[in-house]
């Protein structure tokens, strides 16, 4: 990222980083979206409007399970995220191929990449379907059009001011 510094007609200086619009990066790809905190936040609700939030919340249950180290930590997590999104009697349960497959016994011998097959075929699930509908749903389009009137906001036009005064003095 690079930081701009804008010097006020006082010789002070404020500084102001110039980062990329997060519609425009959440739009890039959807591994941009998911590491974008509001990003997931925005999807998510989305998901919630198609009834499909699990899916999103499976996948970021398998990202926080393979960086789990603590091997009882990791049973605990394994299991919950089995009983929450794969088994039959499951709250929120995602539709994967192969999830009858992955019996309870899997869950005693956990291992970071137990959930990986599973996780990358919500994630193409979403990539491929959900997220194309999220791009051209009205809540991204509502997001982005408000960023784009942010950055036409009266602090910009204060710095163009401030300039042609300090230039037309």
């Amino acid at each position: 990222m690079t930081v701009e510094y804008i010097h006020d007609s006082d010789g002070s200086s404020s500084s102001s980083p110039q980062t990329p619009k997060s519609t425009a990066k959440w739009a890039s790809s959807l591994e941009n979206l998911l590491e974008d905190p509001e990003g997931v936040k925005r999807f998510r609700e989305f998901l919630k409007k198609e009834f499909s939030e699990e899916n999103v919340l499976f996948w970021l249950a398998c990202e926080d399970f393979k960086k789990t180290q603590d091997k009882k930590q990791m049973q605990e997590k394994a299991k919950e995220i089995y009983m929450t999104f794969l088994s039959s009697k499951a709250s929120s349960q995602v539709n994967v191929e192969g999830q009858s497959r992955l019996n309870e016994k899997i869950l005693e011998e956990p291992h970071p990449l137990m959930f990986q097959k599973l996780q990358d075929q919500i994630f193409n699930l979403m990539k491929y379907d959900s997220y194309s509908r999220f791009l051209k749903s009205d809540l991204f389009l509502k997001h982005k059009r408000t960023e784009e009137e942010d950055e036409e906001s009266p602090d910009a036009q204060t710095a163009a001011k401030r300039a042609s005064r300090i230039y037309n003095t």
